[in-house]
C-alpha cells in the first residue's frame, strides 16, 4: 500500500517562508505526476503546484513566483518551498501522486499551514 506523508506545516507570519515535504513509501519514479493541493475552510480544494516525472512544473497563478515544487528521486520526496507567504495561503496542504502504471491517485493526510501575525 502506497503511503504519502506530509510534513513541514505550521504557523508563520506574513512574508515568511515554509518548506513542505511529502515522503512516499515507494519509489517516486512510479509516479508520472505529483502535486500539492490545498483546501481552505469553506473553499474547494485547489491545485497549487504540480511536477511531472520529467520535471516539468506548473503553478496556480496565485502562487507563481513565490512557491517552488521539486522532486528528489533519491529520497523519494516531493517538496514545496513557499516564500512570501500571505494570509490567503492559509489552508491544509495535501500531497498527491498519480501512479504511471495503474493511474491510481494517492493522497497524503495533509498538513496545516497558517499564515497570521
Amino acid at each position: 500500500q502506497v503511503q504519502l506523508v506530509e510534513s513541514g506545516g505550521g504557523l508563520v507570519q506574513p512574508g515568511g517562508s515554509l518548506r513542505l515535504s511529502c515522503a512516499a513509501s515507494t519509489s517516486i519514479i512510479s509516479f508520472s505526476y505529483m502535486a500539492w493541493y490545498r483546501q481552505a475552510p469553506g473553499k474547494q480544494r485547489e491545485l497549487v503546484a504540480g511536477i511531472t516525472i520529467g520535471d516539468s512544473t506548473h503553478y496556480a497563478s496565485s502562487v507563481k513566483g513565490r512557491f517552488t515544487i521539486a522532486r528528489d528521486n533519491t529520497k523519494n520526496t516531493v517538496s514545496l518551498q513557499m516564500n512570501s507567504l500571505k494570509p490567503e495561503d492559509t489552508a491544509v496542504y495535501s500531497c498527491n501522486a498519480l501512479h504511471q502504471m495503474t493511474d491510481k491517485n494517492y493522497w497524503g493526510q495533509g498538513t496545516q499551514v497558517t499564515v497570521s501575525s
